[in-house]
């Protein structure tokens, strides 16, 4: 049985926004689930904000769909339709293609723990409104020679 370890040893810690951006999401760390049992068809990651700590800058995805499912703390969900309070098994969705910017605040004294679950279609761009900026994800394409 493959069984998720999340060893602090082992996450990504932070974002890689360009500064000044990654500054609110330095408390975050992340432990990529799917990358590490080598899924490909969905996401899922486990993420711990400490106090302080932003999930991401503000986004929205052009053709993936997402979840989020918080298990532990308390999170604040900004939006343009404003805040909202979620606790323990409180879940949040967003479609794709709705320009409706979304991000987690952990504004409590405790960290707070979440899986954020979605696509991966390598053609999805997100747009980053508050920061100005949108991000593709980056495909390399490797030749190699048929074997006969």
């Amino acid at each position: 049985m493959k069984k998720a370890v999340f060893d602090p040893d082992s996450c990504s810690t932070g974002a890689s926004y360009p500064p000044p951006h990654d500054e609110p999401c330095r408390g975050r760390k992340t432990w990529p689930l799917t990358r590490n049992f080598g899924l490909t068809q969905f996401g899922v990651n486990r993420v711990e904000l400490a106090p302080g700590s932003w999930s991401t800058q503000r986004h929205w995805h052009r053709t993936n769909d997402e979840v989020v499912v918080v298990v532990a703390g308390e999170l604040t969900l900004v939006t343009d339709d404003g805040e909202d309070l979620l606790g323990p098994g409180d879940c949040v969705a967003f479609r794709m293609n709705d320009p409706n910017p979304h991000h987690l605040q952990n504004r409590g004294t405790q960290p707070a723990i979440f899986f954020d679950i979605g696509g991966r279609d390598l053609w999805d761009v997100s747009t980053f409104p508050d920061c100005g900026f949108v991000a593709r994800p980056k495909v390399e394409i490797a030749f190699k020679p048929i074997r006969s």
